[in-house]
């Protein structure tokens, strides 16, 4: 049985791209973020002399970050540890939104609709993240670690719905898409693959007990 026919999980995380009410601010952010004189960064930010997108890469940083500052809170690590990853991964943010914004801004209007509920959901785990780092500097380290964990989870759905946005909904590469078949150099299949000349069967030959091909009915 397949899992997401049980699951309403991806239901859910599909519903922001019918959200046709953000489309007059995704239009209007589009169109600001294409026009930027960005020149050769766009390319890369886009992770184009990286041979794929540079944003998830890049979203590692604040994620892993944050989510090794809650595990010392919640161990009992000294708080001068988690105080400085969080703030290592508030450093990392800029980059991040920025190589995320450029992806963005060339998706089709639905995966857009998600894209921003993505990046809303993305700023309110910053600020979360911002608000533990300012209390922790202060001395204040329970508000610290409670906003600390507040921002963990929210990045945590963040970094879940960045996923189905990338490869689940439509647009999104697909395992046959990004396969390369064996050749040979004369662009024939090569010996490799299965149906190719090279397999010669004796004409008498008995088929595969194996084969389903010969025996329908114990294929499946």
């Amino acid at each position: 049985m397949d899992r997401t026919t049980v699951s309403p999980l991806p239901r859910w995380l599909d519903a922001p791209s019918g959200w046709s009410g953000l489309d007059r601010a995704s239009d209007r952010i589009q169109s600001l973020v294409t026009g930027l004189p960005l020149g050769r960064l766009r390319d890369v930010l886009h992770g184009t002399w990286l041979g794929h997108p540079l944003h998830p890469a890049l979203a590692q940083v604040p994620t892993g970050c944050w989510l090794s500052a809650t595990v010392l809170d919640l161990t009992g690590a000294p708080p001068v540890a988690a105080r400085r990853l969080t703030g290592l991964g508030l450093a990392a943010v800029p980059p991040t939104l920025w190589a995320g914004w450029v992806d963005w801004a060339g998706l089709s209007a639905e995966r857009r609709r998600t894209g921003l509920v993505h990046a809303a959901s993305a700023v309110t785990a910053t600020a979360l993240q911002l608000s533990s780092y300012r209390a922790r500097r202060h001395g204040r380290t329970t508000v610290g670690i409670l906003c600390g964990l507040a921002g963990t989870t929210v990045v945590s759905l963040t970094a879940a719905l960045g996923g189905h946005l990338a490869y689940r909904q439509p647009g999104a590469p697909t395992a046959s898409e990004t396969s390369t078949p064996v050749t040979s150099e004369a662009g024939a299949p090569t010996a490799s693959e299965p149906g190719t000349a090279d397999e010669k069967v004796a004409p008498d030959a008995p088929p595969s007990r194996t084969d389903p091909a010969a025996h329908p009915w114990q294929a499946g």
